[in-house]
């Protein structure tokens, strides 16, 4: 960074496990949209003599996230309680786990660098609380209690907001991939804390700060840019900054303190007395091992190898919906894969983010988008037709049906074409005289009134072929 101060980036990544039933008790875990503390039971209510058990699949989740982040998980692993005081956490103690989590000493490659992890442990969420505008009270929500998380905590690799973006969407993309969850922020099912300091090159690290709760990948990265500024202008002008946990005020786009930060010692861990420890023996890990998908940088080698540019392959890599949706695609087309990328990442994308829609969402097959490739391929429609007719394909029709029913068959006629070509030629006399001076590219210009001409029904290549000869550039 240009003032000369380097940073020293951190992250700890809460993701929430798409399981049947929280993480000790077997209340649904499927809460989202429903009405505040009606996905509750006595073990996240916190009533007294209530035991928890373990949830088999939230470990074998955990397991999987550790592999794909190149983890150790065997071995010996055990739960701890972390005892704190909050309103949202009825047991006044999180069940989580303390010296040994079931993944540790990973890592990934972001952007072209190594980022280690330093573990990957089981825990239970917290309930949510709810602060009524203009309100001298707060309201808790436990329908998220007690539901199965994952906390990942990177070593201090990572070197600044757009690395630690990179870094959160890729294990975002991880996750999905997986299948073990969501990890969609605005659901609160992927959150993240940031552990930031500054220090001049070949100095001792600074005093980190973390700044915590942040609910999209937007807010990581502009907290960072503002906390980074914030204690290279402290340091620069001989103040010291102090290791606090800090909030995030989007709206004002700025960090405030929230309290001084708490060490190990004030949770006074201890092993959690009503569970057994676990045992992960080679056995479970090769089970684990069998059933786990491609992951993105996987799939990502595989789509660049049929052609697809390094941004495209990753842009579909790293949805597993549209992943998946393009590899059923490429088996039903013959055609070049990139087609089906380009179409996918431009017009298909363009639809779904105007209309807020995952392509699951949606009543587009592969089958559908595979037939309205052929049709562009064999001539049967132009591409501008094609473009015309994706929203009603989006929206479940046949494009065979389609083109047939609204005669919509491109037209390959030369003649036909060729007195569309003269009408344009002779009403645009400037742009003939331009192209006469030595301007060969004012033909551009005729060729979208040609196509007009023909109702965007015209062979683009006839067109083309039509036009040059009637200006004299063939």
């Amino acid at each position: 960074m240009s003032s000369g101060y380097k940073a020293v980036i951190g992250l700890e990544v809460h993701i929430q496990l798409s399981t049947h039933s929280k993480m000790f008790s077997s209340v649904s875990a499927n809460y989202f949209g429903g009405a505040p503390n009606s996905f509750t039971d006595p073990f996240s209510l916190g009533l007294p003599g209530v035991l928890p058990t373990i949830n088999k699949q939230a470990v074998d989740n955990a397991l999987m996230f550790g592999l794909a982040l190149n983890c150790d998980v065997s071995g010996f692993t055990q739960f701890h309680r972390k005892n704190y005081f909050y309103p949202d956490s009825p047991h006044n103690f999180q069940i989580s786990q303390y010296d040994r989590p079931i993944a540790r000493d990973g890592f990934i490659e972001v952007l072209g660098k190594t980022v280690r992890i330093k573990r990957a442990h089981l825990e239970n969420d917290a309930g949510k609380l709810i602060h009524p505008a203009d309100a001298a009270h707060s309201l808790v929500d436990l329908n998220r209690a007690g539901c199965a998380l994952i906390e990942m905590v990177t070593e201090p690799d990572i070197v600044d907001a757009d690395q630690a973006r990179a870094f959160l969407q890729k294990i975002q993309a991880i996750v999905q991939a997986l299948g073990i969850g969501d990890a969609k922020p605005e659901e609160g099912k992927m959150r993240c804390d940031v552990n930031v300091s500054v220090h001049l090159p070949n100095t001792e690290f600074g005093t980190k700060v973390e700044v915590k709760n942040l609910n999209s990948f937007r807010s990581v990265a502009r907290s960072l840019d503002y906390e980074i500024d914030r204690q290279i202008k402290i340091v620069r002008g001989g103040g010291k900054i102090t290791q606090d946990t800090m909030g995030w005020d989007d709206e004002r786009g700025r960090t405030f303190l929230m309290r001084t930060k708490e060490g190990e010692a004030d949770y006074r861990y201890f092993p959690e007395p009503d569970l057994p420890p676990l045992e992960i023996d080679d056995a479970w890990i090769a089970r684990i091992r069998a059933t786990m998908p491609k992951l993105p940088d996987q799939k990502i080698l595989e789509y660049t190898a049929l052609g697809l540019r390094a941004a495209d392959a990753e842009q579909i890599a790293y949805n597993a919906a549209v992943s998946s949706f393009f590899e059923t695609c490429q088996a039903l087309y013959s055609g070049e894969a990139a087609k089906i990328a380009n179409w996918l990442n431009a017009d298909v994308a363009g639809y779904l983010n105007e209309h807020d829609l995952e392509i699951t969402a949606t009543k587009l097959t592969p089958a559908h988008l595979a037939a309205l490739l052929k049709l562009i391929d064999s001539g049967t429609i132009s591409g501008r037709i094609a473009k015309d007719i994706l929203a009603d394909v989006i929206n479940g029709a046949n494009p065979e049906t389609l083109v047939a029913e609204r005669g919509l068959l491109q037209v390959s006629d030369t003649g036909a074409i060729e007195a569309a070509v003269q009408k344009i030629v002779l009403e645009n006399p400037d742009v003939l005289a331009q192209i006469q001076a030595g301007n060969a590219k004012a033909v551009n210009s005729l060729f979208g009134k040609v196509m007009k001409e023909m109702g965007g029904k015209a062979n683009p290549e006839v067109i083309r072929a039509a036009l040059n000869k009637a200006v004299g550039l063939s």
